[in-house]
């Protein structure tokens, strides 16, 4: 999962990064209204963390305008306000929830995954391959029924792929969806992933994972 975190207090940004990639979430911060509503709209997040009182543009202007470009992921605000009308009127411009600092990391993380599991679109939980299967909320991965170990990035990519089943994923798409914003789109990263995938899934003969020249990789599923 990838989420967007917009804060402007570098302390709490840094934590907070930390301690959500230590959970597994891929993550891209922003530190001003601006920049944040910018990257909200050209980016595809799974969930969007926003401070409230930030440089530029506040938390209620950023939310509408990801509204008004049509995104639909989760948006949870971070604000030091507690006032009833101020989260009413954070609610009516397109939040999903609203959290008062300071707040424990346990509670943002449980608030995280009940949005998650909250769908604007629903999804299957359980996402099956040919021999593969995939649950994407315990994030468990068997084949043949047996579990398989795999990394954090792994896991991402693989879902991103079973996802978009008979559909060509292009590197970029890759890059958007499974690595940050750092991530160097000419390194042979992405094709390292692809192959410890291959091994781990028996896909010797590249079967399952298709290269396609000048595009990208595919998942095949005979429907």
């Amino acid at each position: 999962m990838k989420i967007l975190l917009i804060e402007d207090n570098s302390s709490i940004r840094n934590i907070l990064r930390m301690s959500l990639e230590a959970e597994g979430f891929i993550v891209d911060v922003s530190e001003d209204g601006e920049d944040g509503s910018f990257m909200a709209r050209t980016n595809q997040y799974d969930m969007i963390i926003l401070d409230n009182m930030l440089p530029k543009k506040r938390g209620k202007e950023v939310c509408k305008e990801i509204r008004e470009a049509g995104k639909e992921m989760p948006v949870l605000i971070l604000s030091a306000k507690s006032e009833v009308l101020e989260k009413v009127d954070l609610l009516n411009n397109g939040v999903d929830d609203y959290m008062t600092k300071p707040f424990s990391f346990e509670e943002l993380l449980a608030r995280i995954r009940s949005l998650i599991r909250r769908p604007h679109k629903l999804e299957t939980e359980i996402i099956t391959i040919e021999n593969v299967a995939m649950n994407t909320n315990s994030g468990k991965v068997t084949k043949n029924n047996k579990e398989l170990y795999l990394t954090r990035k792994e896991f991402s990519l693989l879902e991103l792929l079973m996802k978009n089943r008979n559909q060509v994923v292009s590197r970029g798409n890759i890059l958007e969806h499974v690595w940050n914003m750092d991530g160097d789109p000419f390194s042979n990263t992405i094709e390292a992933h692809i192959l410890n995938l291959r091994k781990k899934l028996g896909d010797r003969h590249k079967r399952l994972i298709e290269n396609v020249p000048g595009r990208g990789y595919r998942m095949n599923a005979r429907i």
